[in-house]
């Protein structure tokens, strides 16, 4: 059986082939604003102000977040390199809740 971790990368390539993801750091920070991201995945090696920028944010909007992968893991589920991806659907977004909690 795979692991969480594992599950949520699978999970979060389905999510970007259903286009139910934003990336790029503009566009994901107007949708945190916005309450239109439901969960944000922040790579673990970002930098220092990226990670500081986004964190803050999820929190300001009590958005939930993950900085479990990385950069690498990241780009390597979706097929593009990004260092912060929203997630919009709400239902991909409580998946990726319970998966990550449970680790």
């Amino acid at each position: 059986m795979k692991n969480k971790r594992q599950q949520a990368l699978g999970l979060l390539g389905l999510a970007r082939r259903a286009r139910q993801l934003t990336s790029g750091e503009e566009t994901v920070l107007k949708n945190i604003q916005t309450n239109k991201a439901k969960f944000v995945f922040l790579a673990g090696d970002a930098g220092v102000a990226t990670a500081k920028k986004f964190t803050d944010k999820c929190r300001y909007y009590h958005i939930p977040y993950s900085q479990a992968f990385t950069k690498d893991q990241l780009s390597q589920a979706t097929g593009q390199s990004r260092t912060v991806i929203g997630v919009v659907q709400p239902g991909f977004a409580r998946k990726f809740e319970e998966l990550l909690r449970m680790e």
